[in-house]
């Protein structure tokens, strides 16, 4: 079992996990983390493409004998969902995550992981970076703002793509494959509300939840 974060990271996979926890991106606040995927490509002479919405699209040619094989669309999101314990003091514009070994499991210190959708970006990365795998043509697409708008993913410009399999690896359990899945949506509820004077005597109120553990 892996003791500690500096021998985790020798894995490809948690190395490049342990990179982009190390970089703000709340959704939202994701240039810096777009960058880094594009300064990722450029190093690896890689086609890379930042839009507007700085989704970012990598692409690395297929390896020897898979030159004829369909291309692949792999897709992850950048952003994450940023909340910390009560007691914890961390800004999530510029801090990085601290992570930590716990038994068998990875944790951030007192914050949220960023597990989703890190992962799939760390699993990305480490597919684009190396030089031993075989595949077919790889398009790799982060998006951004996953987690409020989608805005990233309704930006997204299909003429971009060549491929026609798309493999999403934001899931909820491991070692289950969804074979298509639904989308997003969005509702808004309005209640009609009759306003009224309070006496001079009232007391109000401000209820809030925060601290949680999930």
């Amino acid at each position: 079992m892996v003791q500690t974060v500096n021998e985790l990271i020798k894995h490809p996979v948690f190395y490049f996990f342990n990179e982009i926890s190390a970089i703000p991106r709340e959704s939202g606040n994701e240039k810096k983390i777009s960058d880094y995927l594009v300064s990722f490509a450029k190093e690896r002479s890689l086609e890379v493409i930042q839009d507007e919405a700085l989704n970012v699209i990598i692409k690395k040619p297929a390896t020897k004998g898979y030159e004829h094989a369909p291309a692949i669309i792999l897709q992850g999101h950048m952003d994450m969902v940023c909340e910390l314990n009560k007691g914890t003091v961390h800004d999530f514009e510029k801090d990085p995550l601290q992570l930590r070994i716990v038994e068998d499991m990875l944790y951030a210190n007192g914050t949220t992981l960023g597990a989703d959708n890190g992962i799939a970006v760390a699993y990305a990365l480490a597919l684009l970076d190396a030089h031993d795998i075989a595949h077919p043509s790889l398009e790799v697409v982060i998006t951004t703002e996953e987690e409020t708008t989608m805005g990233g993913a309704i930006a997204v410009n299909s003429a971009h793509f060549e491929g026609k399999i798309f493999i999403n690896l934001d899931t909820e359990e491991d070692g289950k494959l969804l074979v298509s899945s639904a989308g997003g949506v969005k509702g808004v509820l309005r209640i009609p509300v009759d306003w009224e004077s309070s006496s001079d005597n009232s007391e109000t109120y401000s209820l809030s939840i925060g601290g949680l553990r999930g």
